[in-house]
């Protein structure tokens, strides 16, 4: 080849690398404009029966939650005035405030992953000298548990007033036919203040963490929203998801900030990445508190009725009122009198055995729960799955509200597990709804800054260059 021609041969390549790069850079312009005018994803809305009355306020999500008979504006409302500062008191309380739990199980599924050694993965224990002889669980000692997070913090103490009533006085020891434990055996059981082991972010992430939910929706759940999906397959679906934006809600809003200094904080990225830029996401949220919102108004005449006795009267008593306060409430019995209609589910002559078989498929989930490798986290999977399972036991293993306080049985555990997570539901709810704009300006903020673009066109261009 002559000069010539190689001269013309380099000038056509480096047109055309020009003519590639440029338009590169025009693809990065545009997709950024289109980014600064993001459209608004409306949510589906669900078929209100005729008895609701939905206002039309503005809302970052708007209409009635999806399978429901309540909008956003007023589950915002009613948490907000009275759900969420109810449900506050209520698991402080001496009865709500210790979980009885079995945290050192094998695996079902697969081999032991080792436990998370963060700090912050450990569960703080209730003394053993603390509870009464016939309710000592049978304690392993961690070679690497902190027993310092028990010390010099008044809340750590276990009320000296507890006796063997707080555990089993009026409540029966019975199996739940939706979950997998058999909380009944004492053997390996341990009590845990529930106030001294919040959740929040540990740590614990990864393979070992997206193992346990891919068993959750890949083994358990199927997929959703696949067309031949029955509304019963789908309701399951949605509740585990809205447990699980629960879960993220909680870890954002109490995140290790800096390590260095222990600062604790929110993280709203963290809040947008995982819940808010997913609408099903935010929907499931909001689905999972109204569904176990109806089993405790459901169950209403039997947690009335029910012994909330730890020896102490005084705190009994406050127990019980604010259980009135909260089963008898006005506000919410007017304004979102039926939160989930249980009735139109199970019909049909293939009823019986859809029951049979998501029952089965959540009895797996709850299994699961003993996979989870940090035990703060395990510690707060098997209590909201466990509350989970008991809300599904009052709508479903029931038939008729008539029948329930006769024929309904419930451990103190079940209760203390189902109203812990309608407060865990309920902080989520509350926490998206106050912080969800502030996260969605924040992120799209970032991703619309000349830095964050100008680094975006760098590597994509830097890419082109490498080929």
């Amino acid at each position: 080849m002559g000069e010539s021609a190689v001269k013309k041969s380099t000038k056509a390549e480096k047109m055309r690398w020009r003519w590639v790069i440029g338009a590169s850079v025009t693809i990065v312009l545009a997709i950024a404009l289109a980014l600064r005018t993001t459209p608004k994803i409306p949510l589906k809305s669900g078929d209100a029966s005729k008895t609701c009355e939905c206002s039309k306020d503005k809302h970052m999500h708007s209409g009635i939650v999806e399978d429901c008979c309540c909008n956003y504006e007023t589950v915002d409302h009613l948490n907000g005035e009275v759900l969420h500062p109810l449900l506050q008191e209520l698991v402080k309380t001496p009865f709500f405030r210790y979980f009885k739990v079995r945290l050192w199980c094998d695996c079902p599924f697969w081999p032991d992953d080792g436990m998370c050694l963060l700090r912050d993965c450990i569960v703080c224990e209730c003394p053993e000298s603390e509870f009464p002889d016939a309710f000592k669980p049978n304690l392993r000692t961690l070679p690497f548990l902190d027993l310092k997070c028990q010390e010099g913090n008044p809340q750590s103490a276990v009320d000296r007033t507890l006796d063997s009533k707080v555990f089993r006085s009026g409540w029966t020891e019975t199996d739940n036919p939706w979950t997998y434990d058999d909380e009944t055996d004492n053997s390996e059981m341990t009590y845990v203040n529930l106030q001294l082991n919040p959740e929040r972010y540990t740590g614990y992430s990864g393979s070992p963490a997206r193992r346990i939910w891919d068993a959750v929706y890949s083994e358990n759940c199927p997929k959703y929203p696949a067309e031949e999906l029955c509304q019963e397959e789908k309701i399951l679906y949605k509740l585990i998801s809205g447990v699980h934006s629960s879960i993220s809600v909680h870890i954002a809003s109490d995140y290790l900030l800096d390590e260095a200094t222990n600062l604790w904080g929110h993280n709203l990225e963290i809040l947008y990445d995982r819940v808010l830029q997913y609408p099903n996401h935010v929907e499931n949220l909001y689905f999972a508190f109204l569904f176990v919102l109806r089993a405790v108004t459901k169950a209403t005449e039997y947690l009335e009725q029910a012994e909330y006795d730890t020896g102490n009267p005084t705190d009994d008593l406050k127990t019980q009122s604010l259980m009135k306060q909260l089963l008898y409430n006005s506000k919410l019995q007017a304004a979102c009198p039926l939160p989930f209609d249980e009735a139109k589910l199970w019909k049909g002559q293939r009823g019986p055995e859809l029951k049979q078989k998501i029952q089965s498929q959540f009895k797996n989930i709850s299994a699961v729960m003993d996979c989870v490798g940090c035990e703060k986290c395990r510690l707060w999977g098997k209590l909201q799955v466990s509350g989970l399972g008991t809300a599904l036991k009052i709508l479903f293993s029931v038939n008729g509200e008539e029948n329930l306080v006769q024929t309904l049985q419930m451990q103190r555990n079940e209760v203390i597990s189902l109203m812990n997570l309608l407060n865990r539901l309920s902080e989520s709810v509350k926490f998206v709804h106050e912080m969800g704009p502030e996260a969605e300006r924040l992120v799209k903020g970032k991703i619309h800054s000349p830095t964050r673009l100008n680094g975006l066109v760098q590597r994509i261009l830097a890419s082109i260059v490498r080929t």
